[in-house]
């Protein structure tokens, strides 16, 4: 059972610089993230760049990640297929590897109608008895999950949330009047985050708190406790960075800012290279500036 409230970062992978797994760094950082208070981790989404780990890496890092966290908060794997019988063979591995949630894309590359793309989701649920969120990003993937989508959805017992990405915030109250609490709400884009939270979104799932944990988490707690005024100083402060997550090189982006926060390493995998020239100082100069003027946090 998974308590879909709270921050769940989307984690990124830690590469040296031959593209190998740096355990070593990812678990410095996943440290950090659970010092800060975080709820969950996600990993192999895009900012994890799982299009690029072995089956063999996602099933080290799944495991490495259950040993550092020891049950204190649920570890949760991306499942993003193109071919049904390939994300069902995927929900098992999770669950071998001891994964305690599954985030699931629509099928990728075909964009499916209705019947398809609920046929898909509920074929998967069936299954297995992991607790699922569906992640709803038609901007990104060109599927949406429309509310009669997850009206038929709601059948099936453990999809039980859904990481909200469709840019609008008004979703959030389309789901809420139609649903309730039967699916939990968790707000995947980093620049609406506080917007979705005020509207009742139930969480965020988060890309700069891969370098910025500490902001993220008090910002989701101060919301939480009506605590606006407050929460929106430090949102203003953080906003110029969140913008780094809604854009093609994010990972690139927030893993320049991991760096520059001491929790990270600029290695990517290819076809994804390390910034360099005018790019580079641009980007490090927005986070170096939102660095200079950082904010006290409240205690929460």
């Amino acid at each position: 059972m998974i308590n879909w409230s709270g921050v769940f970062p989307a984690l990124t992978t830690k590469f040296d610089s031959s593209e190998k797994l740096d355990l070593n760094l990812y678990a410095k950082n996943l440290s950090v993230q659970m010092d800060a208070g975080v709820h969950g981790i996600i990993l192999g989404g895009t900012l994890g760049e799982a299009s690029t780990l072995t089956e063999n890496e996602k099933e080290h890092l799944v495991k490495f990640t259950l040993e550092k966290v020891d049950g204190k908060i649920p570890v949760i794997l991306n499942i993003a297929e193109g071919a049904t019988k390939e994300a069902i063979r995927q929900a098992h591995l999770a669950k071998e590897w001891g994964a305690q949630g599954l985030m699931m894309l629509p099928p990728m590359r075909y964009k499916p109608d209705h019947r398809e793309c609920v046929a898909y989701f509920k074929t998967v649920a069936d299954s297995t008895d992991l607790p699922i969120m569906i992640y709803n990003n038609p901007v990104d993937y060109k599927t949406e999950v429309t509310l009669d989508m997850f009206e038929e959805l709601t059948q099936c017992d453990n999809i039980q949330a859904i990481k909200e990405s469709t840019r609008d915030i008004s979703n959030v109250t389309r789901l809420k009047n139609r649903f309730g609490g039967r699916l939990k709400i968790l707000c995947g884009v980093d620049t609406l985050a506080m917007e979705e939270l005020v509207m009742g979104a139930d969480g965020w799932v988060a890309g700069l708190v891969c370098a910025f944990p500490r902001e993220t988490v008090v910002i989701f707690k101060l919301v939480q406790q009506k605590r606006y005024d407050e929460a929106l100083a430090i949102y203003r402060w953080f906003l110029p960075l969140l913008e780094l997550d809604i854009h093609s090189k994010l990972v690139q982006y927030i893993k320049l800012a991991e760096t520059m926060e001491g929790i990270g390493s600029e290695y990517v995998r290819a076809p994804r290279l390390v910034l360099v020239g005018d790019e580079k100082q641009q980007i490090s100069k927005i986070i170096a500036d939102a660095q200079s003027v950082r904010p006290k946090l409240p205690q929460v």
